[in-house]
C-alpha cells in the first residue's frame, strides 16, 4: 500500500519538525512494516514547464515515428523539440523539460542535434519524471487544468514522500489513506481529521427513479448502496490533482468515472464499481450464479463461472464478479451518459473464494476479502457522487439501499485484565485514552467498549489488550523471564524411553517408525493366539488391507526388513518404540464432553474407557552379519545371544534385577527363545525368529529379535549411584560342576547369596560341556572388597567357601578340583 505524505497531511496535522524517518518509525512501532520510503522528485531539477503544443511536423524518413513539435512555454519565442510519442495533438498541454533541467537518473537536458533537427528540450512522460511506471505516452492535460509557462514541479506536486507499507491481513482498514493517516496520528500523538465526518451531512435529493437493488442471500452481503446518475458528459476529463494522486499510489488513470471510483477506494478503503446504466436490464441483484456459464471480465478474459460464484446480476445476465472485477458487457465507455454506482459490503469469504477460484486478485478483492467497514458503503458512494458532480455535468437521480450494516458487538472489559495480561501498569484512564485513539467508544464507568466499525477483528478483551500494547509500544513492556514451571522437565517414563532409544542408536541400531495397523493374516502367520491375538478393528481404516490395530512390534519390523532386503540391504539392525493394542477390555462408546468446564469424574472415566489400552514396547530385529570378514578374522552373524544381550542391556539401563528362563513364545523359534522376568513377571522376550516366518518374508537364516514391554517395567531410577572402593579388592575363582539343566544364573544367585555383603561382583568367565554324564562346568570370578580395611586371606577364604557351600545346597553343584 502506497501512501503519499502530501495526502496524509490532509487528514493529520503533522508539524514541520517531525521528519519522514520519525513518521516511518511511528508506523513500525504500531505494527506496520514500512518496506520503502520513496522520495518522489529526488534527482529532478528544473526548469520544468507546462507548455502548449502549437505545431506538429511528422518526420517520415525514419523507421519509427518522429515528430518535430513547436511548443509555447510562456516564452517570447516558440520552442521546438523532437518527440517520439504520438498520443498528443495540437492544442494539448504537456510538460516540457528545458535545457538545464536534470531528470531522475541524472538525465541532463540540453539542446542537441538529432534526426536532422535541433531539439531544444524534451516533452516528458510520467515515468521520465519519476511519477509512475506508465511510459506508453506523454502526459497530456486539458485547458484550464494548468497555466502555460507555470512551474510543472510545483503544479504536479512532484516533490513528495511516498511510504510503501506492508499491511497485514487483519488490518484491511489500512489499505486506504484514511486508515494510514489514523495510524500515523495515533503513533505520533497528533490530531486526526476523519474525512467521513465531512460526508455525514452530505445529502442528495432524488430527482427520478433509480436502478433497484436487492441482496438475494443476506449471508453474502450486508448492505448494498446503488446510486444512479445521469447527464454525464463522456468527454469530461480527470482533474490533474486526482490524476497525480492516483499515479502516486501506483495505479493508472483511465477515465473520469473509473478514476473517481479508484480515488475514493484509495482515500476511504471502500471498493466501488460503476455500471453503464443503459446496459442494465431491470434492477441489480447480488446472488450466486447457480449454474456454470462463460463470463467475460473487464480484462477481456473469458472465465468459466462456478455455480457457487457470487455475482452482481441484472434481470437477464451476470454483470460483475462480485467484489472482484466487473464484466465487459456493462463497462463504462466513451458513450456512457447514465451511471449506476454499486457500493457493497460483501462477505469477505465469498470474495476470497471468487478471487482464488478464478486466480484473479484485484485492488477491490484485496480490500473486501480483508473485511471493509460496513458503514463505508454509504459514505464512499456519497463521496463518488460529490466528486463526479463537481468535476462533470453528471446529476444525481436516485439512491436505493438494500440491507443494513452489521457491526461487531460491544465488549465488556475488566480494566484490571489488560495490565495483568501485559505485565505492565496501565491505568484505566490510559486504557480508555488509547482505545479512543483507535476509534473505540469507551464507557469509563462500566468499561463497555464499542469497537469501531472498521475493526471487525476486535471481538474479545484479549484483542483490546493487543491494541493497547500496540499503541503504547511493545518496547514499553518490560522483558521479564516467566517463572519456571513446576514440571518443566521430562517425566521419569519419558527419560527412560529417551535413554533406551539413545542407547540402542549408539549401538548402531537404526530407529524406524511403522503404522500401528495390521491384519488377521499377519497375526496368524506370526503364531499369535489367545489374548495375544485379540485386538481392535478400526472403524475407518486408512487401507482395507490393514483394518486391525497391531498386537506386537516385531511383525512390523519383519516387514520393514523384508522391504529393505528386496532393495539390496543385507546386514542391518533396526528397532522401534511404540504402542501395541490388545483387546483386554470392552470399550464404551466414544465421549465428546463440553469444553467450557472441567468434566465430572464419571465423564473422565468414560473418556478413558472409550480408549483402547495401549502397552508401550520397544523391539529390535538383527539381520545378517554383525561383523564383516577381514584380515583380523572371519565374519560373525547375529545370534540369539546378541538379541538376549540387547534385552538385558535395556533392563540393566533401567537398573532392574532380572532372571532368564527358556520360553516357547511366538514369533520366536521354540527352544531358542529366552524370557526375562522382573519381580516374577515376564517383561521381555528375545531369541531366534521362527524358521517358518523367516522363509515367508525372505529373511536370512538365524535372524534374531528382542521385545521389551516398557509399560510392564517397575519404576526405577535411571541413574543408580555406586561408591568407588579405595581399599584393594580380593579376587577368587571357583569352578563348579552342575547338571546341564541348571542355568548359570541359578548358580550365580546361589554364590551371591552365600558370599555375603562384601561380594562386590561376580562374573561367569567359562562354560565347559565336554565332561559327559549330563554335566557341565561353570567357572566364576568372585571379587570381594571392604570399604574400611584390607581383607585378610582368612576372611576371603571363608567367604569363598560359604559361597560354594550355598551353591552345593541350592543347585547340587560340586567344586571342580582339576
Amino acid at each position: 500500500m502506497r501512501a503519499p505524505l502530501s495526502w496524509i497531511r490532509e487528514f493529520v496535522e503533522i508539524p514541520k519538525n517531525i521528519s519522514v524517518d520519525q513518521i516511518a518509525e511511528g508506523l513500525v512501532r504500531v505494527g506496520f512494516e514500512v518496506e520503502e520510503v520513496i522520495e518522489s522528485g529526488a534527482g529532478l531539477t528544473g526548469p520544468l514547464k507546462f507548455a502548449k503544443v502549437l505545431t506538429i511536423e511528422e518526420v517520415t524518413e525514419f523507421k519509427k515515428p518522429i515528430r518535430y513539435v513547436g511548443l509555447d512555454c510562456g516564452e517570447k519565442e516558440v520552442r521546438y523539440v523532437i518527440c517520439g510519442a504520438t498520443n498528443f495533438a495540437v492544442g494539448d498541454l504537456v510538460v516540457a523539460a528545458l535545457p538545464g533541467a536534470v531528470l531522475p537518473g541524472d538525465f541532463k537536458i540540453a539542446a542537441r542535434e538529432t534526426y536532422g533537427k535541433t531539439s531544444n528540450g524534451m516533452i516528458c512522460s510520467s515515468r521520465e519524471l519519476g511519477l509512475g511506471e506508465d511510459h506508453s505516452g506523454i502526459m497530456v492535460f486539458a485547458e484550464g487544468d494548468v497555466a502555460i509557462g507555470s512551474d510543472a514541479i510545483a503544479g504536479l506536486e512532484i516533490n513528495d514522500t511516498i511510504f510503501d507499507i506492508a499491511v497485514n491481513p487483519d488490518r484491511g482498514y489500512a489499505l486506504s489513506i484514511r486508515g494510514i493517516a489514523r495510524e500515523v496520528a495515533g503513533a505520533l500523538g497528533l490530531k486526526f481529521v476523519d474525512p467521513i465526518d465531512a460526508l455525514r451531512e452530505v445529502k442528495f435529493e432524488n430527482t427520478g427513479t433509480g436502478v433497484s437493488a436487492k441482496i438475494a442471500d443476506p449471508a453474502t452481503a450486508s448492505v448494498f448502496y446503488l446510486r444512479t446518475l445521469s447527464n454525464f458528459d463522456p468527454s469530461a476529463r480527470t482533474p490533474m490533482w486526482m490524476h497525480q494522486r492516483i499515479e502516486k499510489m501506483g495505479m493508472r488513470s483511465i477515465s473520469l468515472v473509473v478514476d473517481v471510483t479508484n480515488y475514493v477506494m484509495l482515500e476511504l478503503g471502500q471498493p466501488l464499481h460503476a455500471f453503464d446504466k443503459s446496459k442494465i436490464s431491470g434492477g441489480l441483484t447480488i446472488k450466486r450464479i447457480g449454474k456454470a456459464q462463460p463470463f467475460t471480465t473487464l480484462d477481456g478474459q473469458v472465465r468459466q463461472l462456478d455455480p457457487d460464484d457470487l455475482m452482481v446480476c441484472d434481470d437477464k445476465s451476470p454483470l460483475a464478479l462480485a467484489g472482484t472485477m466487473g464484466g465487459q458487457s456493462s463497462e463504462i465507455s466513451e458513450t456512457t451518459t447514465d451511471i449506476a454506482l454499486e457500493a457493497v459490503r460483501f462477505d469477505p469469504v465469498c470474495v476470497a473464494k471468487n478471487s482464488r477460484r478464478h486466480k484473479l486478485s484485484s485492488e477491490a478483492s484485496r480490500r473486501l476479502e480483508r473485511s471493509v467497514d460496513p458503514s463505508l458503503a454509504e459514505f464512499a458512494s456519497a463521496r463518488f457522487v460529490q466528486l463526479l458532480t463537481a468535476n462533470s455535468s453528471a446529476k444525481h437521480v436516485a439512491t436505493v439501499v438494500a440491507g443494513e450494516p452489521r457491526f461487531a458487538p460491544v465488549i465488556k472489559l475488566d480494566s484490571a485484565f489488560i495490565p495483568k495480561l501485559l505485565g505492565l501498569d496501565v491505568s484505566p484512564k490510559e486504557i480508555a485514552r488509547v482505545l479512543g485513539i483507535i476509534g473505540c467508544d469507551v464507557d469509563e464507568k462500566t468499561f463497555e467498549v464499542d469497537p469501531p466499525s472498521w475493526r471487525p477483528d476486535l471481538l474479545t478483551p484479549t484483542d483490546l489488550a493487543e491494541e493497547v500494547a500496540r499503541m503504547i509500544g511493545y518496547d514499553k513492556i518490560p522483558s521479564i523471564l516467566p517463572p519456571r514451571p513446576n514440571h518443566s522437565s521430562l517425566t521419569p517414563t519419558q527419560k527412560r524411553r529417551r535413554a533406551i532409544s539413545a542407547m540402542l542408536a549408539a549401538r548402531g541400531l537404526a530407529e524406524v517408525q511403522t503404522f500401528p495397523f495390521t491384519n488377521q493374516e499377519t497375526i496368524d502367520q506370526m503364531g499369535f493366539v489367545g489374548e495375544r491375538a485379540a485386538t481392535y478393528r478400526i472403524a475407518n481404516p486408512m487401507s482395507d488391507e490393514l483394518p486391525l490395530m497391531r498386537v506386537h512390534l516385531v511383525p512390523g519390523l519383519i516387514e520393514v526388513a523384508a522391504r529393505n532386503i528386496s532393495r539390496g540391504a543385507k546386514d542391518f539392525a533396526i528397532f522401534e518404540m511404540g504402542s501395541i493394542f490388545r483387546s483386554s477390555q470392552k470399550l464404551v462408546p466414544a465421549v465428546s464432553p463440553l469444553i467450557g468446564t472441567r468434566p465430572d469424574a464419571k465423564t473422565i472415566s468414560d473418556i478413558y474407557g472409550s480408549v483402547p489400552p495401549q502397552a508401550f514396547h520397544v523391539a529390535g530385529l538383527l539381520v545378517g552379519k554383525n561383523e564383516e570378514e577381514n584380515w583380523q578374522g572371519k565374519a560373525r552373524a547375529y545370534t540369539w545371544q546378541d538379541a538376549i544381550a540387547y534385552a538385558q542391556d535395556i533392563l540393566r539401563l533401567c537398573n532392574l534385577e532380572w532372571t532368564v528362563k527358556r520360553s516357547d513364545f511366538a514369533p520366536w523359534h521354540p527352544g531358542r527363545c529366552a524370557e526375562l522376568i522382573v519381580d516374577g513377571k515376564a517383561v521381555a522376550h528375545a531369541g531366534e525368529i521362527h524358521p517358518r516366518i523367516m522363509a515367508k518374508y525372505g529373511l536370512p537364516e538365524r535372524s534374531v529379535a528382542f521385545a521389551v514391554g516398557l509399560s510392564a517395567l517397575p519404576d526405577s531410577q535411571i541413574v543408580r549411584p555406586s561408591s568407588v572402593g579405595t581399599m584393594p579388592a580380593a579376587v577368587q575363582d571357583v569352578a563348579l560342576i552342575v547338571d546341564a539343566k541348571i542355568s548359570a544364573q541359578e548358580v550365580e544367585q546361589a554364590l551371591r547369596k552365600g558370599a555375603g555383603d562384601l561380594l562386590e561382583s561376580i562374573k561367569l568367565f567359562d562354560r565347559y560341556d565336554k565332561i559327559g554324564d549330563g554335566k557341565i562346568s561353570l567357572a566364576f570370578t568372585l571379587t570381594f572388597r571392604a570399604s574400611d580395611r584390607t581383607l585378610t586371606g582368612t576372611e576371603v577364604s571363608a567367604m569363598r567357601e560359604a559361597a560354594v557351600s550355598m551353591a552345593e545346597k541350592a543347585t547340587g553343584a560340586v567344586l571342580r578340583t582339576n
